[in-house]
């Protein structure tokens, strides 16, 4: 219930980071039940579901699934844009083209305000292979604010898995069989403790999936914890590898009336403020076909509504391949 191996030169790039300015202080994230101890050995923390929290789904079969068309556009290629897609809007950075075997990358924790409960703002990892809308396979895993799913306003640690586009297979965390949680210490779903702060201390946890060729499992770490494992045996495409990966956030936009919702993403304030001010992910790197951790090439970005939540990315020696992201959502620019 070990991987085998992990991505060469990972120990080596989680060093702590120098921060980009003197308002505050990179700091390491927990969950909130750890205040209570932790499960025994052989033994996985497991969230409770309440009567109350499948009785906010649409149906039973819905609960705790993704909708179909949550994808970003960038992934859908020349796929036409399904009747819902408009209600997810992203601000992402996508690479395509190669052979994937995981990513490495470094997210920055914030509280988002949600307008209604069935909308959500989340900030993610996408490892895609497969094609929209009928077979495409997915692996995800990040942080999200969701008061349908999780009955409050805090943000969560989860992952996902698909296979044909959120038709009819995959789930959140462990609502449905599929992911194998090896882990006593992390609880997907668990609240994240504590978040980051305008112009104060920031807070980050580094995320890592990697496919285990020789267990046949695409393997999930948090910090230096890991987690679990997807078993190849769920998927098409990613049975072999991904053909693309992506980073960024995802906000679900129901507000109605015409005007656009409310609901932030990451930090609530667009990349141009920078460090301590707009959330950021950093030290962006893929794993390839020789199991090396490597800095992305051929980058692009996806904004589908700029003036709402946007992206930027840069590169330097202390945060590697970075991206600023987020937004306020409703604003005079995006009414």
């Amino acid at each position: 219930m070990r991987p085998s191996y992990h991505p060469e030169g990972l120990f080596e790039e989680n060093k702590e980071s120098i921060p980009k300015s003197n308002e505050g202080i990179l700091k390491s994230i927990t969950q909130l039940w750890h205040l209570n101890g932790r499960c025994p050995e052989g033994t996985i923390p497991i969230r409770r579901t309440k009567k109350k929290e499948i009785l906010r789904a649409s149906s039973i079969k819905s609960f705790g699934k993704k909708q179909q068309g949550t994808i970003p556009e960038a992934t859908m290629s020349t796929q036409p844009q399904s009747n819902n897609q408009s209600d997810h809007q992203h601000a992402i950075v996508n690479v395509r083209g190669d052979k994937y075997y995981g990513t490495k990358a470094t997210v920055n924790v914030w509280k988002p305000i949600v307008q209604q409960s069935n909308e959500f703002s989340l900030s993610q990892l996408w490892i895609v292979a497969g094609s929209y809308p009928s077979d495409l396979n997915t692996i995800e895993a990040g942080w999200q604010v969701f008061l349908d799913l999780y009955g409050d306003n805090n943000p969560r640690l989860f992952n996902y898995w698909t296979r044909d586009a959120y038709q009819s297979t995959g789930c959140y965390n462990l609502r449905c069989a599929g992911f194998v949680q090896t882990s006593n210490k992390m609880a997907l779903g668990g609240t994240i403790s504590p978040v980051s702060a305008y112009g104060a201390s920031q807070y980050e946890i580094n995320f890592l999936v990697w496919k285990d060729t020789t267990r046949g499992a695409w393997w999930l770490q948090f910090g230096n914890e890991v987690v679990g494992y997807w078993p190849t045996s769920l998927f098409s495409y990613l049975a072999d590898s991904a053909s693309q990966i992506q980073w960024g956030g995802e906000v679900l936009n129901y507000a109605s009336g015409g005007q656009h919702t409310t609901t932030q993403m990451g930090s609530g304030h667009f990349p141009e403020e920078g460090f301590g001010k707009a959330s950021y992910i950093k030290n962006i790197q893929t794993v390839d076909g020789s199991n090396n951790l490597r800095s992305p090439i051929r980058v692009s970005t996806l904004a589908e509504k700029s003036n709402c939540y946007n992206v930027q990315m840069g590169n330097d020696r202390d945060w590697g391949n970075y991206i600023y992201y987020g937004g306020p959502g409703r604003n005079p620019n995006c009414p």
